[in-house]
């Protein structure tokens, strides 16, 4: 499959500034927990930067809802795995979801097809986690997403990600101040990083 006709089937990839790579995203509308703590203060939904901005540009928002109208493709495996090919490190959902344990399924194939990139998934999709019956890819790193503001991680998964308003001791996004830009940090992929926390916005 060639690229042109795995863009047409995907959607293509996202492009946002800060990652150095490309990431792929849908839009945030569809979220499943993020739509219930959107409305609650203190979560790292609530004032969602994927809900304003440039996400709801015209443009920008049809490109969203296109990836998103394209995931039950029965192709969309092989073009994903296509676009992603060559790179180094990949983000999935800079905006949006896991829409159920069938795309969590199909994620998982992509990373297996893709070996020699290094996968990050940051979800709050917590109810499809650990994926019954499959395995997750070594080059695949999930981070939950602490569903409050300012909570430790607990045990119940291997790696988190969690929006602060004080920092602790720990691993910090150095984005804020680095022109908004991962640079040379790769944290969020380390799996010898359990928690990676972000200064609210």
């Amino acid at each position: 499959m060639l690229k042109k006709e795995a863009t047409k089937i995907t959607g293509g990839l996202s492009a946002p500034g800060k990652m150095p790579e490309g990431a792929y995203s849908i839009s945030a509308l569809h979220c499943k927990t993020g739509a219930k703590l959107r409305l609650i203060k203190n979560t790292p939904c609530h004032g969602c930067y994927a809900l304003k901005n440039r996400y709801i540009m015209p443009i920008q928002a049809a490109a969203l809802e296109r990836r998103f109208q394209s995931l039950t493709h029965p192709q969309w495996i092989e073009a994903m795995a296509v676009l992603i090919k060559g790179k180094k490190f990949f983000r999935w959902h800079d905006s949006g979801d896991i829409q159920g344990a069938w795309h969590l399924k199909n994620i998982f194939e992509v990373c297996d097809l893709t070996p020699d990139t290094m996968h990050w998934l940051p979800t709050q999709e917590r109810q499809f986690l650990p994926l019954p019956g499959s395995k997750i890819p070594k080059n695949l790193i999930i981070r939950l997403s602490n569903a409050k503001n300012d909570t430790k991680p607990g045990n119940a998964w291997s790696h988190w990600s969690t929006v602060v308003t004080k920092p602790r001791p720990g691993r910090i996004c150095p984005a804020p101040e680095q022109g908004n830009e991962c640079g040379s940090c790769r944290a969020c992929w380390s799996k010898d990083v359990k928690e990676v926390q972000y200064k609210i916005h």
